[in-house]
């Protein structure tokens, strides 16, 4: 385990993007996204994801210099070409484009084509949530989750993120796979060491397995509850890649396993609605606030030490981080110790 200040880890992932070709301005944009979410605790769709990024990039099928730009736009929505450049700088574009629109329209849809994966969905809305914004993100991916009565992967792990700003700071940010777990998490799990669950996935007769390394080759990962989370993964399609023009389904390229010369045509969906437009913002942040009040005033279970909201535990995560830094399991470390060599780098001063 090692344990690194967030300005240390962070000074790590904007030097090595910088060797890589990328510029100044989007290696500090990418690098916030990981390592806000390492310092949530989300460590499967932070810093973790970065060796995989660097090959892409040095690969060709993610641009060092690629720019994202609104192809088509009207007044409350846009069609973002992400310019196959980092899928991070790409989210952060298309939130901010959304937000810009909201501010003006009350609500905007924003969808992406032509990017990569995007990291974690909750870095957006949260953006969104800080800002005074609602904000929802979306991604489809390259399938890896069964559907009920598949005997393989029907759609990717599509990710949703939904988040709304409270008055005093203690934002709603929910942020889900709709998969049962993310891809990230069994390969998390198999590097430490432990047993895959049951219920986690299927082998490639769609039977029910705990072998984690059959994922994600000969395995699948089964929905979140069962149709529902497969018609929620169906609806995050819809969004992120038949509005945006992107591929779909089996058409997308895997970022981590496929050809690093191609790109992978990802699509997301990013929404953001302005409170103020609706409710007023006063109004709307003193019903938030009641609202998360009531449910954390709710009687707890015994052994429990309070009923949480979505964010609850990444906000205190991330004080935690503040005080004492960020620790990053071995193979996280190790991984980007390789990509800081691919790139002419030693980590070993740090």
């Amino acid at each position: 385990m090692k344990t690194i200040s967030i300005e240390s880890l962070t000074r790590i992932v904007e030097q090595i993007l910088v060797k890589c070709g990328v510029s100044e301005e989007d290696s500090r944009i990418t690098a916030e996204v990981l390592v806000t979410t390492d310092s949530w605790g989300v460590l499967t769709h932070g810093t973790k994801s970065l060796p995989g990024y660097v090959r892409r990039l040095q690969g060709g099928g993610l641009k060092v210099k690629g720019k994202p730009f609104a192809e088509r736009e009207g007044p409350g929505w846009a069609i973002v070409d992400g310019d196959s450049s980092l899928g991070m700088v790409t989210g952060v574009f298309a939130m901010n484009l959304a937000m810009a629109k909201a501010k003006t329209n009350g609500i905007a849809l924003v969808t992406v084509r032509n990017s990569c994966h995007f990291g974690p969905a909750g870095y957006y809305t949260y953006w969104a949530a800080i800002h005074g914004m609602i904000g929802m993100a979306m991604s489809n991916d390259c399938p890896s989750v069964a559907a009920p009565g598949s005997r393989g992967p029907v759609l990717g792990s599509n990710p949703f993120s939904f988040a709304a700003p409270a008055g005093n700071g203690s934002h709603v940010v929910l942020d889900i796979s709709t998969a049962v777990v993310a891809g990230g998490k069994v390969r998390q799990t198999l590097a430490e060491g432990k047993a895959i669950p049951p219920g986690w996935l299927i082998d490639e007769e769609g039977m029910p397995t705990t072998d984690g390394n059959a994922y994600p080759h000969h395995g699948s990962l089964l929905p979140m509850a069962g149709h529902k989370g497969y018609g929620i993964a169906l609806m995050i399609e819809i969004f992120s890649a038949l509005l945006s023009g992107s591929l779909v389904r089996d058409k997308v390229g895997g970022w981590m396993f496929g050809d690093t010369a191609a790109a992978t045509d990802h699509g997301h969906a990013f929404f953001a609605i302005d409170p103020s437009v609706f409710a007023g913002a006063d109004v709307f942040a003193t019903r938030m606030n009641d609202l998360v009040q009531g449910i954390k005033a709710s009687p707890p279970a015994r052994g429990v030490d309070s009923v949480l909201v979505p964010g609850d535990i990444e906000r205190k995560k991330r004080s935690e981080a503040e005080k004492n830094g960020i620790s990053l399991p071995d193979d996280i470390w190790e991984g980007l110790k390789t990509a800081a060599a691919s790139v002419s780098m030693t980590l070993d001063d740090v």
